[in-house]
């Protein structure tokens, strides 16, 4: 893991990514699943204590899925099994970490938070400069919003154990090889502590 980070509240954002009841009970074994939910339940109450600003991030889709081309594998499968069914419980963010009224809830049509969204707009208007990645899957939405909020020139945090793959040796390589290579990598306990120095 690196180093230690320090927090600027004013200048800071925690994205919750794809919390979602259809990743959770789908994509992930649920011990693990629990297990990131958890950390991210942790990384929200210091993140509200502190008045750091909170973004989840969700996938949707309209009714009849016109964001859908036939040449996405992913949401193609999404689509013909209705596990992401727009309106459906399936969609709803977990509920340990629903969002409160006053946190904006973005929604994507993509893996990456950033492709096609209004996130770097949010962002840029609260001038948010660093933030902190938690997400299922890391494979997935992690690592796609990292690279995006990295060549976005925004300073990286991410949340190692509240992330998780349905891999476990692909998560740890990320974690552990490639994610370092942009993002400052950190478990919760961590960073919760520089949320609250």
């Amino acid at each position: 893991m690196s180093a230690a980070i320090a927090v600027d509240a004013k200048h800071a954002a925690l994205l919750l990514m794809d919390f979602q009841t259809f990743v959770v009970d789908n994509f992930l074994p649920p011990d693990v699943a629990m297990k990131a939910v958890a950390q991210a339940a942790a990384l929200l109450a210091a993140a509200r204590t502190k008045g750091v600003m909170v973004i989840h991030v969700a996938v949707g889709f309209r009714p009849g899925y016109p964001e859908i081309s036939e040449r996405n594998k992913l949401f193609s499968f999404l689509k013909e099994s209705g596990l992401a069914a727009p309106g459906s419980d399936s969609i709803r963010i977990h509920a340990e970490l629903a969002p409160r009224d006053n946190e904006p809830v973005v929604v994507k049509h993509r893996v990456g938070a950033f492709a096609g969204t209004d996130l770097d707009r949010i962002l840029r208007a609260r001038n948010i400069e660093t933030l902190t990645l938690a997400g299922v899957t890391t494979s997935g939405v992690v690592l796609s919003t990292l690279r995006q909020g990295f060549d976005l020139d925004y300073q990286i945090t991410v949340a190692a154990d509240a992330c998780a793959d349905n891999d476990g040796d692909v998560h740890r390589a990320l974690i552990e090889k490639i994610l370092p290579q942009h993002a400052t990598v950190l478990n919760t306990e961590q960073i919760v502590v520089a949320l609250k120095g």
